[in-house]
């Protein structure tokens, strides 16, 4: 089915405002399209449909004195005038939209081919009515004046329940509707209540008011109904119906509001001049001792300041997952130029180890705290990481400390002690090839070793391991590597806090 509600779409409401004559009507039809076209909406066209014969009582088929029993009356089309209506505007390249008040008419609905029903806010919660309705399986829009939450809740259960693409409208039916009364901040609420459901906003001020439609685009209002006349001598307009001027002020207005309020649905694309002017304000990336080429540019050699220098990197860019590399020798205080340097970026491979990290994790069984620290440690750069490194999980660290290993399938840990802190190693899971002072044991799951001061040590797994290590406190200097190439890698761990989610 076409989706009816996926841009925002401004219904003309004729009601009654035909006067009962086709030809008052088309002209309605035509003056309105001509202000349409000048617009990049998209339009609809709504009648109103009673089948009078039954919808008013027996009794009081005759009763003149009363206001809309006379209304109705005297401004009654037949099948065939509607027709004609609903052609005309199709021809104009609007969208045809009814209200219909009784079950007769939406049988008319149907046989004119009709392409959305509105249900009246009198008719919001009309059982008979709604149960007809939804049988021709047409779009539907639905005003809310008057309704209880628990009304909006029930009407809203049903269409969701019988899979219909509709909107709900909020509405206020007082004709017409005071600036004090149009309780606008409405729209917050049913769209916060109903999410996935579009919501709309049906007017009732007066026709000369714009500010109520840029308040209800700002709110996330997404269809917008007005009743529409053009007045002649012979036919006056009612209080809240709009001529084709003041709907061309009205939809200049939602026009300049739409544009003023941009995309909401995704996250809106800079401009360049933003760019532009937001970069001569960013802190340059300055070189604090002399860099070598093939040296890393990292926290450790570079300093920001005010101003940048142009084509240079930026504070900005200097993130746990982004390397660079001097293409040449860069001297002191010099700015560091995008063409001096080589990039790289690890945010995909950091997020591919953490993937498989979380995969061993639950196949062990093994629950993490959460936000415990994560410490991605790739000795050799993450490029060799599965071949030699490990991930550790720090889950407390005081007099005593608490850490999880995780070792990948094939990975190696090189070799390593310490002379501060003594540790034992508990495999939770998997198995691990431990090697203490040049004496290699092959360890399973349940097995405990005890490592202490002193001794060199190197582990690894052929299926992947989670280790438990249970030590005394743990000093981020007391990591001694016998492969100085280990020690001179200065940017060997990548640390992860929200790694969990």
């Amino acid at each position: 089915m076409k989706n009816y509600f996926d841009q925002p779409l401004f219904i003309f409401e004729m009601a009654n405002n035909h006067m009962g004559s086709v030809a008052h009507a088309k002209r309605i039809i035509r003056e309105f399209a001509g202000v349409a076209r000048q617009f990049e909406f998209r339009f609809a066209f709504k009648f109103q449909f009673r089948h009078i014969d039954t919808f008013i009582h027996p009794e009081y088929q005759d009763r003149m004195d009363l206001k809309y029993i006379k209304r109705f009356r005297e401004t009654e089309l037949s099948k065939d005038d509607f027709k004609e209506l609903k052609d005309e505007v199709t021809a104009n390249n609007f969208i045809s939209i009814s209200t219909p008040f009784d079950e007769p008419s939406v049988d008319l609905i149907e046989d004119l081919g009709i392409e959305i029903i509105k249900i009246a806010s009198c008719s919001f919660t009309d059982w008979p009515l709604l149960e007809r309705i939804v049988k021709t399986e047409k779009p539907i829009i639905a005003s809310t004046a008057g309704a209880t939450l628990d009304e909006i809740d029930k009407v809203v259960s049903f269409l969701q329940h019988r899979n219909r693409q509709f909107a709900i409208m909020h509405c206020v039916g007082e004709y017409p509707t005071s600036a004090e009364n149009l309780q606008l901040s409405q729209i917050d609420l049913l769209k916060c209540r109903y999410p996935g459901v579009p919501v709309g906003y049906s007017t009732h001020e007066s026709p000369d008011e714009t500010d109520a439609v840029k308040i209800a685009i700002a709110k996330g209002a997404f269809i917008f109904e007005k009743h529409v006349a053009v007045e002649t001598e012979e036919y006056k307009k009612n209080d809240y119906s709009a001529t084709p001027d003041q709907i061309s002020l009205w939809l200049a207005a939602a026009s300049l509001a739409s544009k003023m309020c941009g995309v909401g649905n995704q996250r809106s694309v800079a401009s360049e001049k933003e760019l532009s002017d937001l970069k001569q304000f960013k802190r340059g990336v300055f070189v604090k001792h002399k860099i070598k080429k093939g040296d890393r540019i990292d926290l450790n050699n570079t300093f920001f300041a005010f101003p940048n220098q142009g084509k240079q990197l930026l504070a900005n860019d200097m993130s746990k997952y982004e390397e660079y590399y001097a293409k040449k020798d860069i001297e002191k205080l010099a700015p560091v130029k995008y063409d001096d340097v080589t990039r790289v970026n690890t945010r995909e491979k950091v997020y591919s180890i953490v993937q498989k990290v979380k995969q061993i994790l639950a196949t062990a069984n093994v629950v993490v705290p959460g936000k415990a620290e994560l410490e991605i440690s790739h000795h050799y750069g993450i490029d060799r990481f599965e071949e030699c490194g490990c991930t550790i999980i720090s889950v407390i660290n005081r007099e005593y400390c608490k850490k999880l290993i995780i070792v990948l399938p094939g990975q190696r840990h090189p070799e390593q002690y310490h002379r501060i802190k003594e540790e034992t190693f508990v495999v939770l899971y998997g198995d691990v090839l431990l090697t203490l002072d040049g004496i290699s044991k092959e360890c399973k799951t349940g097995d405990i070793v005890t490592v202490d001061r002193g001794m060199k040590h190197i582990f690894s797994s052929k299926s992947g391991a989670v280790i438990e290590e249970i030590s005394s406190t743990h000093y981020k200097d007391d990591s001694y590597y016998t492969d100085e190439a280990i020690l001179r890698n200065k940017n060997r761990k990548t640390v992860l806090t929200y790694w969990m989610e």
